[in-house]
């Protein structure tokens, strides 16, 4: 939900009937219809824990309507509106801070080629926009992941790896760095496939899958955490502001005394 407080600092901002449309939808009437609709669409989707069914499918359908109707707005008003319709007509940018540029009917038509898809016969031309579109981004996407994560990692785990160990503590981190190194080397030798995974080369695969199933476990764990923290939120919803603080207080205490 928007930030209401916001809403009201900016309120000597909007036009007359933004400001109608604001006191229509913030009253209490439109507020509580606002807070049904919101219960009743996370009960449609809860109801996939039965089975699938009409309900569920009908708050999936509105979900990914909306999320795609909203992104493309984002795009037209972010992207196209201010990097090609303003250029190519500059005169639309109440600004005047935008000259002409023909340049921008290069990306432009590699764009239109996406939508030849639908056409039978004209999809061969996607082709060209899609090498263009992934050559370019692994070009410049390569050096940043080597020098951004590849690399700075590379040192971090070397650079851990203590020459003396004196305490408790820097036998620890060693273990630890060992460990990582290790699992590091032996994911990067599973991936390696010009040379037959047997022998000693086999062996140290061998590590580097169990090092992925842990480090995809742990990631697994972390996305329950993230997806169980929703439903917490979803939860609190439904009992606080849709059934009522009161409500939920009577209903503990009922089974609190039984």
């Amino acid at each position: 939900m928007l930030n209401l407080a916001i809403l009201l600092q900016a309120e000597s901002e909007l036009l007359p009937w933004q400001q109608s449309m604001a006191d229509f939808f913030f009253s209490d009437g439109m507020v509580t219809l606002g807070t049904w609709i919101a219960a009743g669409l996370t009960l449609f989707m809860f109801s996939f824990v039965y089975k699938d069914n009409p309900l569920f499918r009908f708050g999936e359908h509105l979900y990914l309507g909306i999320s795609a109707g909203y992104l493309m707005s984002l795009y037209f008003f972010n992207n196209m509106k201010p990097k090609f319709f303003y250029p190519l007509m500059p005169f639309l940018d109440v600004s005047g801070d935008t000259t002409l540029n023909l340049w921008v009917l290069i990306p432009g038509i590699l764009g239109l080629f996406i939508i030849f898809r639908l056409i039978p016969g004209w999809g061969w031309l996607s082709r060209i926009t899609f090498a263009f579109y992934i050559g370019g981004f692994t070009g410049i996407t390569l050096p940043k992941v080597l020098n951004g994560l590849l690399l700075p990692q590379f040192y971090a785990t070397i650079d851990r790896i203590p020459y003396m160990v004196t305490s408790w503590d820097e036998l620890v981190l060693l273990i630890n760095a060992l460990v990582l190194f290790v699992g590091a080397l032996s994911v990067l030798v599973y991936f390696f496939f010009s040379v037959e995974h047997r022998g000693f080369v086999g062996g140290v695969s061998r590590v580097g899958i169990y090092t992925l199933m842990i480090a995809f476990g742990a990631s697994f764990g972390y996305t329950i955490m993230a997806r169980v923290s929703l439903l917490i939120g979803r939860m609190q919803f439904l009992m606080f502001d849709w059934i009522g603080e009161e409500i939920v207080g009577r209903i503990a205490v009922l089974f609190h005394g039984g």
